[in-house]
């Protein structure tokens, strides 16, 4: 029996609601509708690219300058993980397992290796964005970072490109011996609807811009005009006058946002309760290290997400300076590296996949996790030390 984790974090806000742990008028304040609706806008754009065919066309043009499977790989990886940086990982899981697939299929390269290295490369490349992925995001809001994209950028650069040479020599060690010649990388990808296809290039162009324009403002000293969420939302707004609208509002990963909905009234029944400090040991609390490894082992137990929303109040109330938040940030993100059930990301994925014939087991993600993870954790726990 499958159990959605969408449908298990909705059952757990029920719980709180019909015991009383929370009351209704709690429950409705503890939704953070700005996260909502940055989400609800970024999947919107991912479903609009995928509809028009826009996503296919660009990954042809890229995924071409690819002349050996090194090349391929690296190309994939650095494409999907800068994607993810923008787009966020989850909505990269979903447009981006077809892409890996036929990558993997016309070049006759196993599916498991273009799924690992999906996996690791939309995990990997979300962790110098504040909106790279949910987790992510949560802290950029509720730490109140002044400017989260320089922020980010700043002290997480490095260590995640060094992260990312590791995902990429792994992932080469794992791939059989292949020919040095790649035949035509995929089919001719045709965009099905010009209109939207611009709309979607329209989309994107100013979602860049936002941002640039938002990171500009902070650095020369003037307060952004625009939030997060209100920067999706205009970025998202000329998808609307398509006249597959409809069809696309109704292909939005609304799952993810009831997850959500069901975690921010689950998380503040807990903090209300006074359960979480039986559920984190305080060292986590107080160390670079310890957040970083507890980030890494708690995410397969109770997701990142999750870990995330419990832990922020806590950093707040202790005073904890932009580092300790980023440090949560990177430990949080690589723990999805770890194992299957490491990130949401990752199961996404393998849905995606099964359903076109692919897929990859626990044991053989987590051949390729370990290494990754215990090295990609080591470099962050050293950067971190170096920068403190």
């Amino acid at each position: 029996m499958r159990l959605p984790i969408w449908g298990m974090m909705l059952a757990g806000a029920g719980a709180v609601l019909i015991t009383g742990s929370i009351t209704l008028t709690e429950a409705i304040h503890a939704v953070n509708i700005e996260i909502i609706i940055f989400l609800f806008s970024v999947f919107l754009i991912g479903s609009a690219m995928e509809g028009s065919g826009y996503l296919g066309y660009l990954a042809r043009i890229i995924f071409s300058r690819a002349g050996t499977p090194g090349q391929l790989i690296s190309l994939f990886i650095l494409t999907m993980g800068g994607f993810s940086a923008l787009l966020m990982n989850d909505t990269l899981a979903i447009i981006g397992t077809p892409i890996a697939l036929a990558l993997a299929r016309t070049c006759e390269i196993p599916d498991r290796i273009f799924l690992l290295a999906l996996a690791g490369a939309i995990t990997t490349g979300s962790i110098i964005s504040p909106i790279g992925n949910p987790q992510n995001l949560l802290i950029a809001i509720g730490s109140g970072m002044e400017n989260p994209f320089l922020t980010f950028i700043e002290v997480l650069l490095v260590p995640t490109v060094l992260s990312g040479i590791i995902l990429y020599a792994i992932i080469r060690r794992m791939t059989p011996p292949l020919p040095s010649v790649l035949p035509p990388v995929l089919p001719e990808a045709g965009i099905r609807d010009q209109r939207l296809a611009l709309l979607c290039r329209a989309s994107l162009g100013i979602l860049i811009g936002l941002i640039i324009l938002r990171i500009i403002c902070m650095a020369t000293g003037y307060p952004p005009m625009l939030t997060l969420s209100t920067i999706a939302a205009i970025s998202a707004a000329p998808i609307l006058p398509s006249p597959n609208r409809f069809a696309i509002i109704r292909s939005v990963d609304y799952r993810t946002l009831l997850f959500f909905v069901g975690l921010f009234i689950l998380m503040e029944a807990v903090w209300i309760g006074g359960t979480f400090p039986g559920l984190i040991p305080s060292q986590l609390i107080l160390s670079i290290p310890w957040l970083i490894g507890g980030g890494i082992l708690l995410s397969q137990i109770i997701s990142n997400v999750p870990f995330v929303a419990l832990l922020i109040p806590s950093l707040i109330e202790a005073g904890s300076s932009e580092t300790v938040f980023l440090a949560l940030a990177a430990g949080s993100t690589i723990g999805g590296n770890l194992t299957l059930l490491g990130a949401a990301s990752n199961i996404i994925i393998i849905q995606n996949a099964e359903r076109r014939g692919a897929t990859i087991s626990f044991v053989e993600f987590l051949r390729f996790g370990v290494p990754v993870t215990i090295l990609q954790g080591a470099v962050f726990i050293g950067w971190f030390a170096l920068i403190a």
